[in-house]
């Protein structure tokens, strides 16, 4: 089954079109499909314009969340409540065709684990919007060693199995193809038709861009350290220790060979430096026990629905 999972926010004049489109679609799919919008606490008629296609189409699904969350809570409801083998995220502003979902899924069932959509002519403002994206993804890609020209495009192929052990917040869906490499999937990238908007506003904004950034650490840590973060905080422990080694060095060859004195500024760089590097290996004892906490607990859902249609 397929299951295309649409995070909703204040959409009510691109739900219609978008709604047509994605039944158009699906029709390459038989029966074997769902549709899940997730109405993120919208203040305009979105709920109720959904509500009517839940009515007509029975393999709609509508979860609608009790207040505005956020597009990354959205998708992590829209994996909890599917049911396909084949996860599609789209958004609901029309940027993205939904004539392409059929493109998306044809490429993992030729093998692939993750698909990512690549908006290879973007008709978004070139300042504004595609000179950051493309400076972002250069240094997602650098950091993360998964080249992708596309991170922040939405519309996304997933096998289930590859992502349901993920749990998404923050800005961390955009990151969802980097924790899946860590998994050993197999991940393509395809072209995907990209439209200006024409309705709604842009709920992408400047602080928004600081949270990604934030984020892309967080989750360059998770994917590479998660199971090991003693070799970050241990590394940084064994830095400022052999730093204040050298110090201690230099300030004895000094004393002895050149009539320097004890007690001097460099002294006590020394000593904090030797601080530091015992909290940066107490720091790694107790990451160690909480990842090992983190494995043995129950995750905790980082959104509250409110009420389910055709579920």
């Amino acid at each position: 089954m397929i299951s295309i999972i649409i995070p909703v926010y204040n959409e009510e004049k691109s739900l219609p079109a978008l709604q047509d489109g994605i039944v158009k679609a699906v029709l390459n799919f038989g029966d074997d499909y769902e549709i899940i919008y997730i109405d993120d606490g919208s203040k305009d008629s979105t709920f109720d314009i959904l509500c009517g296609f839940a009515q007509v189409y029975s393999k709609t699904k509508i979860i609608q969340f009790s207040k505005h969350f956020g597009q990354t809570e959205a998708m992590q409801a829209g994996i909890d409540y599917s049911q396909g083998e084949i996860l599609v995220f789209l958004d609901a502003d029309l940027q993205n065709d939904p004539k392409d979902i059929v493109k998306l899924v044809n490429k993992i069932n030729e093998g692939f684990d993750v698909v990512c959509g690549w908006r290879k002519n973007r008709e978004d403002g070139f300042w504004s919007r595609v000179l950051p994206s493309r400076i972002a993804n250069y240094f997602i890609s650098s950091l993360s060693k998964l080249r992708l020209h596309d991170y922040g495009c939405t519309l996304k192929a997933f096998r289930k199995q590859t992502i349901k052990e993920i749990r998404l917040y923050s800005e961390m869906h955009r990151f969802m193809p980097i924790f899946a490499l860590r998994k050993g999937a197999r991940i393509a990238e395809v072209e995907v038709i990209h439209y200006k908007r024409i309705s709604g506003e842009s709920k992408y904004n400047l602080f928004r861009s600081f949270k990604v950034i934030l984020d892309l650490f967080v989750a360059v840590f998770l994917s590479r350290y998660l199971v090991k973060p003693m070799y970050v905080f241990g590394a940084g422990g064994l830095f400022c220790f052999f730093v204040s080694f050298l110090l201690g060095i230099f300030i004895v060859v000094r004393k002895i060979f050149f009539n320097g004195i004890w007690i001097s500024p460099l002294i006590f760089v020394m000593l904090i430096l030797i601080v530091i590097s015992f909290q940066f290996f107490l720091m790694g004892f107790l990451a160690e026990i909480f990842i090992r906490l983190y494995f043995e607990t129950k995750n905790e859902v980082t959104y509250s629905v409110r009420s389910v249609k055709n579920a």
